[in-house]
C-alpha cells in the first residue's frame, strides 16, 4: 500500500516532469523560425537607393544603403553607398550620424576626389548644430576646424567660398561666448578674469564683430584696476582701427573723465594690435 507521503512526492515528480515536457515542447515546436533576409543583387539595391534619394525618401534610402553594405561588403558600389549615406543623413538633419559617416568615408577612402565635398557636408553638419552664444561652443570650434581644412587643402573647390563665409560665423560665435563670460566677470567686479576674456577676443578673433566692444571693455576693466597705460592703449588701438565706432567715443569719454586721453604705450602687448 502506497503511503500518503510517498504518493504526494510521486505527484510532485509527475507534475515537474509534465512542466519540463511542456517547456521542451514549446521550445521544439513553438519557437518562431528566424527569417533569413533575401539576398538582393548589389546593383539592384544601389538603383533602388538612388530612386529613393531622388524621391527624397532619405530614411528609406539609408536603410537600403545599409542593406547593400551588409549583404555585399566588397561590392563596387560601396564607396558611393557610403558617400550617399553622408548626404542622406545631412539632408534629414541627423547631423551626428552624418559626421560619423563622413569620418568613416574619409578613413576608408583617404585619396577620394570627393573628400572636399565630404568635408563640406561634415562642416555643415557641425554648423547646423551651432546654438546661441550662451551654450558650450565646442561645435563652433569643430565647424571652424573643418571649414579651415577645406580652405587650406581645397582653396579652389566650389565649397571654399561658402566655407569661408560660415567660418566667419563660427568665429563670431566663439568670440561672442568669450564676450558673454567677460561681461559677467566685469559686472561682478572680477576685472582680471574679465580682461583675460576680452584679450582672447582681440588677440584670437580679430575678424569677429565683437572686436570693437572688446577693446572698449578692456579700456573699462583696466581703468577699474587702475592700469591707466593699458586702458589708454586699448582705447588708442580702438580709435586707430575704428575711428568712427561708437565704442571708441565711449572709450574716449571714459578716459576723459579720468583726466587722460587715448595713447599707444609701446610696452603694452595691445600696441601690436594697431593696424597700419
Amino acid at each position: 500500500m502506497v503511503q500518503a507521503g510517498s504518493f504526494q512526492r510521486m505527484s510532485r515528480l509527475v507534475l515537474v516532469g509534465a512542466v519540463v515536457l511542456l517547456l521542451a515542447g514549446c521550445n521544439m515546436f513553438g519557437q518562431p523560425k528566424i527569417k533569413e533576409e533575401p539576398i538582393i543583387p548589389p546593383d539592384t539595391l544601389y538603383q533602388q537607393a538612388l530612386s529613393e534619394m531622388d524621391g527624397q525618401r532619405y530614411i528609406t534610402a539609408i536603410a537600403t544603403l545599409e542593406k547593400l553594405e551588409r549583404q555585399h561588403p566588397y561590392s563596387e558600389f560601396n564607396e558611393k553607398a557610403k558617400l550617399m549615406q553622408v548626404y542622406a543623413n545631412y539632408r534629414i538633419g541627423r547631423f551626428p550620424d552624418a559626421i560619423l559617416a563622413a569620418d568613416r568615408y574619409m578613413a576608408l577612402y583617404p585619396g577620394s576626389k570627393e573628400t572636399a565635398y565630404v568635408l563640406y557636408l561634415k562642416g555643415n553638419s557641425y554648423f547646423g548644430q551651432i546654438k546661441d552664444i550662451t551654450r558650450d561652443q565646442q561645435i563652433s570650434q569643430d565647424a571652424i576646424e573643418t571649414y579651415s581644412l577645406i580652405i587650406s587643402n581645397y582653396p579652389e573647390s566650389q565649397y571654399a567660398k561658402d566655407a569661408r563665409e560660415k567660418l566667419v560665423i563660427g568665429v563670431d560665435n566663439l568670440a561672442g561666448k568669450e564676450m558673454s563670460v567677460g561681461r559677467y566677470y566685469l559686472g561682478n567686479g572680477q576685472y582680471a578674469a574679465a580682461i583675460n576674456r576680452f584679450r582672447t577676443v582681440v588677440e584670437k578673433f580679430q575678424t569677429s564683430t565683437h572686436i570693437e566692444e572688446a577693446l572698449y571693455r578692456l579700456t573699462e576693466a583696466n581703468l577699474s584696476l587702475g592700469l591707466i597705460t593699458e586702458a589708454q592703449t586699448a582705447a588708442a588701438v580702438l580709435g586707430h582701427n575704428y575711428p568712427k565706432s561708437s565704442w571708441y567715443k565711449q572709450a574716449f569719454d571714459l578716459l576723459q573723465r579720468q583726466g587722460v586721453s587715448p595713447q599707444i604705450h609701446s610696452g603694452s602687448s595691445l600696441a601690436q594690435l594697431k593696424t597700419s
